[in-house]
C-alpha cells in the first residue's frame, strides 16, 4: 500500500515552521495561468475543461489516505515517514509531531471547492480552491500540492484536447451535413499504451470519454463508474468493436491475405462491425483488388441487434491526410493514392447524397484511421473531405498518446498558489507577481470569487470571507472534514460539455 503522507515534495515537508509564528489558515487555489502552449483546434476560443476534483476527493483523499494512514497503525505510520525523512535530509530534520497529530483527528482537515466538472474556463480563472479547516493545519493545504498537481492537470489538459476534437467534428458536421448522433463514435481513444503508467492510462483517459464514447482502454470505463456514478447497463460510458492486429493478418500470410478478409467478414463475424488493419502489406491493392473481389460478401453481411453491420478499413501509416483524402502531386493523377480511401471506398461501394449535397459512404462500409492523428490533421483531413464533396461522418480517427500523452503541467500552466491567510488572527492578502517574469506567474491576490455571468466564468479577488463563502461563488464545496460534497455524475458533465458548444 502506497504512502499517501508521502506524495509530496522534499521541501514541503519543512514548511510547517517556515510559516510565521501564530498562522492558523491558508487559502490557496489551483489555476490554468496561460494557454500559450496549447495547440487547440482551428478558432480554439482559448477555453479549458474542468475535470477531475472529484476523483481526486475519491481516489486519493477518501480511499487511499484512510487505507493507507489513518487504518494504519500510528507506530508504523510515523516510522516510515521519519524513516524517510531521516535517511534522505538528516536524523531529526524534519519533526513528526504535526504527522501524529493529523492521525489523531482522524480525518483530513481541508475544504475544497471546485468550479462544476464538465464547465469550461479561461486561463487565470482559478478551477479549485483548498483551505484548512483546523488552525493546527495550516501546513496541509500545500503540502498536498504536489500530489494535487499530479492528479488533475493531465485529466483536464486530456479533457480540454478532446473536447477540441468534439469541436472540430461538430462544426464540420454543421458544414456538411454529417450526423451528429454518430460524433460521439468518431473519435475512438486508443492513448493508453502511451501514457505513463497503468493508472494514468485508465484515470486521464477519462477525459476522453467526457467527449466521446469510443475508446479501447476498458479501464476507463471502470474510472468512469467508480468516480462518476456512471453505469454501463443504464448508459453508453464507452464502446469498441472486435478489430485485428497486424500479427493476426500476418500469421494468415500475404499470400493468403484476401482470405483472412473473408473469413474476418463472412465467418468470424458475419454481422455487426468488424475492423480490419489494411496496410500489413499494401493497403491499395486492398482497396482496388480485394474489396471489389468481396463486394457482396460484405453487403450481404446481416446487422446485429444494434443494427450494425460494417466492415472498417483501417489503415494506420504513412500521413493520414493523404492516405484518407489522396496525395495530390504532379504524376499521380489516376492512381489509387491520388483518389484517396474515401473516393476509392465511394467508386466500389457507392453510397448516398444528404440534404446539403455532401455524399456518405454506404453504411457497410467505413474507415478508421488509428495512427498519427493530431488536431491539426483532423480539421485538414474534414476540409478536404469537404472540398471533395464528403460529409464530416465518412471517418473515424483513432487518437493516440501523441494527442493525449505529448502534453506536460505548462501545456495548460496549471499551478497552485496560496492567496491569504490568517497570522495572529490578523487576515493577510498574499500574492506574487515576479519582477523577472512576462505576468503569467502573477498570482491572484486574497480570497476568491468565480462569477458566472450566463456561462462565462469571471474572477473577482481580494473579496471578503462572506462573498467567498456565498452562493454567488461558482466554486462549490465537494469536500470537508473527510466527507465529499454533492457528487456530479458523467452524464451531467457530458451535458455540460455539449451545452457549451
Amino acid at each position: 500500500m502506497k504512502n499517501p503522507i508521502n506524495c509530496t515534495d522534499f521541501y514541503k515537508t519543512g514548511h510547517k515552521p517556515m510559516y510565521p509564528e501564530n498562522t492558523t489558515y491558508i487559502y490557496s487555489n489551483f489555476t490554468p495561468r496561460s494557454t500559450r502552449l496549447f495547440k487547440g483546434g482551428k478558432d480554439y476560443d482559448g477555453k479549458i475543461v474542468v475535470f477531475g476534483p472529484q476523483m481526486f476527493v475519491k481516489d486519493f483523499l477518501l480511499d487511499e489516505f484512510q487505507r493507507g494512514f489513518f487504518d494504519k497503525k500510528l507506530t508504523k505510520v510515523l516510522m516510515r515517514y521519519k524513516r524517510r525523512m531521516d535517511n534522505a535530509l538528516g536524523e531529526g530534520a524534519v519533526n513528526v509531531d504535526h504527522i501524529k497529530a493529523l492521525h489523531k483527528l482522524g480525518y483530513l482537515p481541508i475544504r475544497i471547492k471546485s468550479i462544476p466538472e464538465g464547465s469550461r474556463v479561461l486561463a487565470k480563472v482559478p478551477v479549485l480552491s483548498i483551505t484548512n479547516t483546523h488552525p493546527d493545519f495550516y501546513w496541509l493545504p500545500n503540502y498536498l500540492e504536489t500530489v494535487l498537481s499530479t492528479e488533475l492537470w493531465k485529466p483536464m489538459t486530456i479533457a480540454t484536447v478532446a473536447f477540441e476534437y468534439l469541436r472540430t467534428l461538430h462544426h464540420y458536421a454543421n458544414i456538411t451535413g454529417g450526423a451528429k448522433e454518430f460524433i460521439p463514435f468518431q473519435c475512438h481513444d486508443f492513448s493508453a499504451r502511451g501514457l505513463s503508467n497503468r493508472e494514468d492510462g485508465y484515470k486521464a483517459s477519462i477525459g476522453h470519454l467526457l467527449s466521446f464514447v469510443g475508446t479501447d482502454t476498458i479501464r476507463a470505463i471502470d474510472g468512469a463508474e467508480d468516480f462518476y456514478n456512471a453505469d454501463c447497463t443504464m448508459e453508453l460510458v464507452g464502446c469498441s468493436v472486435p478489430a485485428t492486429e497486424h500479427s493476426v493478418m500476418c500469421l494468415g500470410t500475404q499470400e493468403s491475405e484476401i482470405a483472412t478478409f473473408k473469413r474476418l467478414i463472412t465467418e468470424l463475424h458475419p454481422s455487426g462491425i468488424i475492423s480490419i488493419v489494411s496496410d500489413t502489406w499494401d493497403f491499395w491493392k486492398v482497396l482496388t483488388d480485394y474489396l471489389p473481389e468481396l463486394k457482396q460478401d460484405i453487403l450481404d453481411r446481416k446487422p446485429d441487434a444494434l443494427g450494425n453491420a460494417k466492415v472498417v478499413i483501417r489503415p494506420d501509416s504513412g500521413d493520414p491526410v493523404e492516405i484518407i483524402c489522396g496525395a495530390h502531386r504532379p504524376g499521380m493523377q489516376g492512381t489509387p493514392e491520388f483518389k484517396g480511401a474515401i473516393q476509392l471506398l465511394w467508386d466500389t461501394f457507392g453510397g448516398t447524397v444528404n440534404d446539403k449535397g455532401y455524399k456518405t459512404l454506404n453504411p457497410r462500409i467505413g474507415l478508421i484511421y488509428g495512427d498519427s492523428i493530431t488536431l491539426d490533421r483532423q480539421e485538414e483531413i474534414l476540409s478536404r473531405l469537404e472540398q471533395q464533396g464528403f460529409a464530416s461522418d465518412n471517418v473515424v480517427f483513432g487518437v493516440g498518446s501523441f494527442s493525449y500523452q505529448y502534453n506536460t503541467r505548462d501545456t495548460l500552466g496549471f499551478a497552485m498558489k496560496a492567496t491569504y491567510g490568517v497570522v495572529d488572527g490578523e487576515p493577510r492578502e498574499i500574492f506574487k507577481d515576479p519582477i523577472t517574469d512576462s505576468g503569467v506567474k502573477k498570482s491572484a491576490k486574497g480570497l476568491l470569487c468565480v462569477h458566472n455571468d450566463n456561462g462565462e466564468y469571471i474572477l473577482e479577488d481580494q473579496v471578503s470571507p462572506e462573498l467567498e463563502a456565498s452562493a454567488e461563488n461558482a466554486l462549490e464545496e465537494i469536500f470537508i472534514d473527510g466527507c465529499i460534497g454533492p457528487e456530479v455524475s458523467l452524464a451531467t458533465i457530458r451535458k455540460r460539455l455539449i451545452d457549451s458548444l
